[in-house]
């Protein structure tokens, strides 16, 4: 099975907010969601107002089997959960999992709020896929979600606390890192560790360098920082992501030109953009 393709499509790259808007066509304004196909699973990292589009493209009945992984439960990272359609398909099976809230809470019990009265229509109960929650410590044991597929995860610096992850599949490596800060001049070794020789490092980059001063305790990190960490860690391929909402086209055009003159691997994350490591 190792054979068939990994690839990794991205469904939302914006952090905080969606921001429509006719200066956003190019990069997309919609909020984190990525897709990874590892042969013939699918695995899905967070669940931004992306996932909606990502849903609209998957049958919504028969016997799908999908993994979630969440980052974290701001809302810019599950907003789009409730408008999922595989998750109203009957005879599907989704597992969510999350690593950011044990033992305080869970996962279920999440959701569950964000899909209450007054803040949503209907409740997580009106779900027909079969729903299953994980809830597991960051840096713990290798999951094992599908055959063939191991995910190792590492804790970020975040506030209410997040998760990062690696997956590996068929000899190629993908990292999906995002929502964390880190210290300047101190490489996190958390991320080092888990980011080491992958084949597609994917980072929080939401400010610049210059920026970041503003933004200290924000929970986020910058581009630079991401290049820094990739060349520090052998990555192969390094993509910005979780690009700040004011960070029109123009704006993007500009940080893809500077980083093509640091890194020619180096890319800018854009709605619909996918990727093979």
């Amino acid at each position: 099975m190792t054979d068939l393709p990994f690839t990794v499509r991205f469904w939302g790259v914006r952090g905080s907010v969606a921001c429509p808007g006719a200066d956003m066509l190019r990069y997309g304004g919609n909020t984190s969601c990525v897709e990874m196909r590892c042969g013939p699973h699918v695995l899905i990292f967070d669940a931004g107002t992306g996932m909606k589009n990502l849903g609209d493209t998957l049958t919504m009945g028969g016997d799908q089997k999908l993994n979630v992984f969440l980052s974290h439960t701001h809302l810019d990272h599950i907003s789009g959960f409730p408008f999922f359609k595989p998750a109203y398909g009957k005879g599907n099976t989704i597992k969510i999992w999350a690593g950011h809230l044990f033992p305080n809470s869970n996962i279920r019990e999440v959701l569950s709020r964000m899909m209450e009265q007054p803040f949503f229509p209907v409740s997580v109960g009106i779900l027909a896929a079969w729903m299953e929650f994980v809830d597991f410590r960051p840096g713990g044991p290798v999951i094992e979600p599908v055959p063939e597929v191991k995910v190792k995860t590492a804790l970020l610096n975040h506030p209410n606390g997040a998760t990062g992850y690696r997956v590996e599949y068929g000899g190629k490596s993908v990292c999906y890192v995002t929502d964390t800060e880190h210290v300047p001049g101190k490489p996190d070794k958390n991320v080092l560790e888990l980011i080491e020789g992958c084949d597609i490092f994917i980072y929080d980059s939401t400010y610049t360098d210059d920026e970041f001063p503003n933004y200290v305790g924000w929970g986020h990190s910058t581009w630079q920082e991401g290049a820094r960490l990739a060349k520090a860690a052998g990555v192969k391929r390094f993509v910005v992501f979780h690009h700040e909402p004011s960070h029109n086209d123009a704006f993007m055009d500009g940080v893809a030109g500077e980083l093509a003159t640091l890194s020619p691997t180096a890319v800018v994350a854009k709605e619909g953009m996918v990727l093979t490591p």
